[in-house]
């Protein structure tokens, strides 16, 4: 799957982005039918050190998923965003079987009403 990195107020160097992509591909394991995604990289002026931060929009089939990582380093926070990113997509192939499952229960009803 192909992202588009885009890097607010600074440039990006090629690793990083090379970075990004690996582990992008990684959540392809997960589910396989992410359509596109986004990725914004921000410096935050602060005191903190913490002050990177990595947001990821992702479309996959009737829905967007939205994660956001901030940590002192564009990587530590590219791998906090995507592993939410990872919770997300779990829990939505968990309600999805689930709506197909409760729709094969309901279909099996149907049937035996006409039957009986």
């Amino acid at each position: 799957m192909n992202i588009t990195t885009q890097s607010i107020q600074f440039k990006a160097d090629r690793k990083l982005v090379d970075f990004i992509q690996r582990r992008v591909d990684k959540l392809d394991q997960f589910f396989d039918q992410i359509i596109a995604g986004e990725c914004y990289l921000k410096l935050e002026n602060v005191e903190d050190e913490a002050n990177k931060i990595t947001e990821f929009k992702l479309n996959i089939p009737g829905n967007q998923l939205f994660a956001k990582g901030q940590a002192k380093s564009f990587e530590e926070a590219t791998d906090l965003a995507i592993e939410s990113l990872r919770r997300q997509i779990n829990k939505h192939k968990t309600k999805t079987r689930t709506k197909v499952t409760h729709h094969k229960e309901v279909l099996a009803e149907v049937q035996e009403e006409e039957l009986g």
